[in-house]
């Protein structure tokens, strides 16, 4: 079994930046990906960014590219995600997420493991 645990959510204004902290534990060495994903009220859960542990390899949605960054500390079994120039249509609850695979990583149903979410707020 993977744990993760997402941090660094909170209210920040439009324009503004935010790190998002995912830290594993248990059986990390089982992850080949993780990701972020984001559910605003009303809506579906939604992919925003993914990496693979070893290579360092990223994807991301169309809507936060060039503006969001994900990165991995394999020393700390954590995953960041970077959010700059944020915008009121950025605010949902972000979780994190881990597969044992490589692949669809923008599926939802592809992942094994999720945390419990935290949620980032951007006032419009």
């Amino acid at each position: 079994q993977v744990q993760l645990v997402e941090s660094g959510g909170g209210l920040v204004q439009a324009g503004g930046s935010l790190r998002l902290p995912c830290a594993a534990s248990g059986r990390t060495s089982s992850i080949y990906t993780m990701a972020w994903f984001r559910q605003a009220p009303g809506k579906e859960r939604e992919f925003v960014a993914a990496i693979t542990w070893s290579a360092g390899n990223t994807l991301y949605a169309d809507s936060v590219k060039g503006r969001f960054t994900v990165s991995r500390d394999m020393a700390k079994n954590t995953m960041y995600l970077q959010m700059n120039s944020l915008k009121p249509e950025d605010t949902a609850v972000y979780y994190c997420a881990a597969k044992r695979s490589y692949y669809n990583s923008g599926m939802t149903s592809a992942y094994d493991y999720w945390g419990q979410g935290t949620q980032v707020t951007v006032p419009s």
